[in-house]
């Protein structure tokens, strides 16, 4: 299929919603597409006096802003290749991938900035702040970065001396196989690699949206920005979707409470909410079922008379929660717990599960709500062929393979890694599920995960998870094995402890009584040697994963 440019699609679009707005930061400014295109042809300005070439590397890294999207598109349309960074990283982490992606410049937030050693970084030659001054200079290594930014509008009135105005702009042509993005995996079983994201994938994401919401979605219409949007999964579906769009996207900034985030929804109502599970069961555990066990909400339901009275009245609860006016919910990043997601299917919520990876960029699956089947992931998007790795797909897990449009190139400088991964044109997602005879995928747990039972069974730790984080005072639970025996390890958030009451003698016995009866519902081979009580939170990626290597060597006290 030909693959069009992207970078012309953005530039039509900025040409075409030219007095809309763009991009704002929540409860401050805003940018309309105008001003968007004025501020890219300035940073182009600076990439080009401070001698950056066509697929130079140029890093950004900062809390989700208006400027950290337009300093994206300005790298993208001048021809370098974006490194966007999670500012959550660890210092030592960012210093590392400046390093590796061999970056020239770097933009970044005020939040990060203090917290790096520019000698660490020896190979950059400018970092500029990504704030509201207009991408003052922090550090300029030559003479050239120092001038460019210097001189920013003087160069700017002399390239434009008749005034800027929409038909000035003139975006790099990129081709399908052309690197645009080197995007650093936020490492749920390892450490990051550099995934090299090409032009054609953008595209076909991008194209993969518009083909899903352009009927629901329209040009000066709101989208809330809550994930990261150096993550693949925000960056391609809240921004770059919308801004091939003319929609308006509001960043939330730093990472939102759930009260900021609700008031956000009520006050933009966005067309379409992108999130991940842990914001829906956290909303659905914390303000939907408590009201659901009231006596009186418990015998309605059983009552069929008034059962689908109520449920509509819990469906409307959970749709005002989110503003009120969106045509769906796309759950991804992780796997959704199975209690949270039969109540959702049971009272009709407009929601859908898709499947995704870093180095899809990130669409590997999607079904719209209408016609999604429970507990699956969806079927294979757009542009996208999925097999399962098994002799009997339908009923044996085996890995699931992908190919196609939206795959990556590779790891940046680890041939290693790419062979391992990229095999015969098909891309090893590490993740095994089924796929039944419709074409709908169900995950079952990642390969890497998988443990191997005392008789050579499979265990998939997800499956025993999903179960167990569904026992009282269950906030978060990884398995893990030792020898031949396995072990729960969970966290109890404080505050469901106090409001229960519970000592830490009363929560220890509860911990049995939930290990003795998860021993019920799970296969023999399976069963649950103890549940361990951490002390904090598991460690997380930026989409919310918990960090499993991180804790398979968690001492265990016999």
């Amino acid at each position: 299929m030909e693959c069009p440019s992207f970078n012309a699609l953005l530039q039509q679009s900025i040409t075409e919603h030219w007095d809309l707005d763009a991009l704002s930061d929540y409860g401050s400014q805003t940018f309309r597409y105008k001003d968007v295109a004025r501020i890219i042809e300035k940073l182009h300005i600076i990439l080009e006096a401070s001698g950056v070439k066509k697929g130079d590397k140029v890093a950004i890294c900062g809390r989700n802003t208006a400027r950290w999207g337009i300093a994206f598109m300005a790298t993208l349309s001048y021809g370098a290749v974006a490194v966007p960074i999670l500012h959550e990283f660890h210092p030592e982490q960012i210093h590392d991938i400046v390093n590796h992606s061999d970056a020239k410049l770097l933009f970044v937030g005020d939040q990060v900035w203090p917290q790096l050693d520019i000698e660490k970084m020896p190979g950059l030659e400018g970092v500029f702040a990504n704030s509201s001054d207009e991408y003052r200079i922090l550090h300029g290594r030559t003479d050239k970065v120092t001038y460019a930014r210097e001189n920013l509008n003087r160069l700017f009135g002399e390239k434009f001396p008749m005034n800027f105005r929409a038909r000035d702009l003139n975006y790099y042509n990129d081709s399908p196989d052309e690197l645009a993005v080197l995007n650093y995996t936020s490492g749920t079983t390892s450490n990051s690699k550099g995934v090299m994201i090409p032009y054609r994938a953008l595209w076909s994401n991008v194209q993969f949206a518009h083909e899903v919401y352009d009927a629901h979605v329209h040009p000066g219409e709101n989208v809330v920005s809550i994930l990261p949007t150096a993550h693949m999964y925000g960056m391609a579906f809240e921004f770059l979707y919308e801004m091939t769009r003319g929609v308006h996207v509001t960043f939330l900034g730093k990472t939102p409470s759930p009260t900021v985030m609700l008031r956000a929804f009520e006050e933009l109502k966005p067309k379409v909410v992108i999130a991940v599970p842990l914001l829906i069961e956290k909303i659905v555990r914390k303000a939907i079922f408590p009201k659901i066990n009231a006596p009186a909400i418990r015998l309605a339901l059983m009552t069929p008379l008034l059962r689908d009275r109520v449920k509509m009245q819990i469906r409307r609860k959970m749709q005002k929660a989110f503003g009120d006016n969106f045509f769906e919910i796309i759950v991804g990043g992780a796997a959704m717990n199975q209690d949270i997601e039969i109540f959702l299917k049971g009272i009709g919520f407009n929601y859908t599960i898709g499947y995704g990876a870093t180095e899809c960029a990130p669409i590997l699956c999607y079904a719209p709500w209408d016609k999604f089947v429970q507990g699956s992931c969806g079927k294979a998007a757009p542009r996208m062929e999925i097999r399962i790795d098994s002799p009997a797909p339908q009923h044996v897990p085996g890995e699931i393979l992908a190919r196609g449009m939206n795959v990556m190139l590779g790891y940046y400088k680890n041939e290693e890694a790419t062979a391992a991964t990229l095999k015969d044109g098909w891309y090893h997602t590490g993740d095994l599920g089924i796929m039944d005879v419709d074409g709908n995928v169900f995950i079952k747990g990642r390969s890497k995960n998988m443990l191997l039972g005392a008789n050579g069974q499979n265990i998939y730790p997800e499956e025993i998870e999903d179960k167990l984080s569904s026992l009282p005072y269950v906030t978060e639970c990884v398995v893990i094995q030792k020898g031949e025996q396995l072990y729960g390890l969970v966290y109890t958030d404080p505050d469901e402890l106090r409001k229960g009451g519970i000592s830490r003698n009363g929560l220890e016995a509860q911990m049995e009584v939930n290990r003795q009866e998860l021993n019920k519902i799970i296969p023999a081979y399976a069963r649950v040697q103890g549940l361990v009580l951490v002390p904090e939170e598991f460690e997380k990626t930026p989409k919310k994963s918990i960090k499993r290597f991180k804790y398979m060597d968690y001492p265990i006290e016999n």
